[in-house]
């Protein structure tokens, strides 16, 4: 997701002569490319986030787009109060992209890991909140936060992420896509880790168990219209899925439309980190199966309810 990150930017400098990106010192090979077509909107603010985030909204209300772009703890908490007081606050229209969400850092321990950024950046006013399933979720909402006025975040993998919405138009911020039909429970999840449960699905097939899977994209405006639509297909089971703690995530806000819906008849079932830190160190997938939100956990989740 990164690469198509750095070239997509490379095509909106292309484009336009008022994008701009920000680097946490990180990547800097990678915008080659941006930096040989606008060397000049190309700023390298070193492990000083805090201060990039600053610099970006006083660019955003000169004028300029600006993308700020580091790891995703980094981007995110480390400079919380930039983000609400300087972007936030001031309806500035930066776009937050943090890289290697979730576990993709899983090796490098707590401190890479970002299983807290979604609920505390969906609890801050007038910012966008985006977890595309793959590159092309991811372009399609770049784009449109480009060529929007919204301050806002969006969280991305790190390499190697299959692309699941090749055969989908329906992209784009608040946009949910529904990637397998099934009968009686539906999967709704963001980011990535979407790859999890189409593997579940495809496992659960075999045994007769039909499972759907949705890829929600954004967290925060949620698809309220494609949420209703579940409703009306009469599933009885709803599971939200995400690498991230359960904890104010997606989970949350669906059981917030819930109730505020006042939706009955439908149960919700929230799989993701539970509420401590992660001690274990491996690759991504080893700490999934440790955490039980890889492809084997979920099919059993969907046998214990079938």
């Amino acid at each position: 997701m990164r690469n198509k990150f750095a070239k997509v930017m490379t095509d909106l400098a292309r484009e336009r002569n008022d994008v701009c990106l920000l680097s946490g010192d990180i990547g800097n090979r990678m915008f080659d490319r941006f930096k040989e077509i606008a060397p000049k909107r190309f700023l390298n603010c070193g492990i000083a986030e805090a201060n990039m985030m600053s610099m970006a909204a006083g660019m955003a209300l000169s004028g300029l787009k600006p993308v700020v772009y580091t790891i995703t703890p980094f981007t995110t908490t480390r400079c919380l109060e930039q983000i609400r007081t300087g972007v936030a606050y001031h309806e500035a229209s930066v776009v937050i992209v943090g890289t290697g969400s979730g576990l993709s850092y899983s090796e490098l321990g707590a401190t890479h890991h970002s299983l807290e950024d979604i609920a505390i950046l969906r609890s801050i006013p007038n910012l966008q909140v985006c977890a595309p399933a793959d590159s092309l979720e991811l372009e399609a909402q770049l784009r449109e936060a480009i060529n929007g006025n919204k301050p806002t975040y969006i969280r991305i993998g790190k390499k190697g992420e299959p692309d699941l919405l090749s055969d989908h138009k329906l992209l784009g911020i608040g946009k949910a896509n529904l990637l397998i039909e099934g009968k009686k429970i539906l999967l709704i999840g963001v980011g990535p880790i979407l790859a999890e449960a189409i593997e579940a699905s495809k496992i659960l097939k075999k045994e007769g168990i039909s499972l759907g899977v949705a890829s929600m994209s954004t967290i925060k405006p949620l698809d309220h219209k494609f949420l209703q639509e579940c409703v009306n297909k009469n599933y009885s089971h709803l599971i939200s899925l995400e690498e991230h703690h359960k904890t104010g995530g997606l989970g949350t806000a669906v059981l917030e439309w819930i109730n505020e819906h006042n939706i009955n008849g439908i149960k919700l079932m929230r799989l993701g980190v539970d509420d401590h830190f992660i001690h274990k160190l491996g690759d991504q997938s080893y700490v999934r199966k440790w955490e039980e939100i890889n492809s084997e956990a979920i099919a059993n989740k969907v046998r214990s309810i079938n």
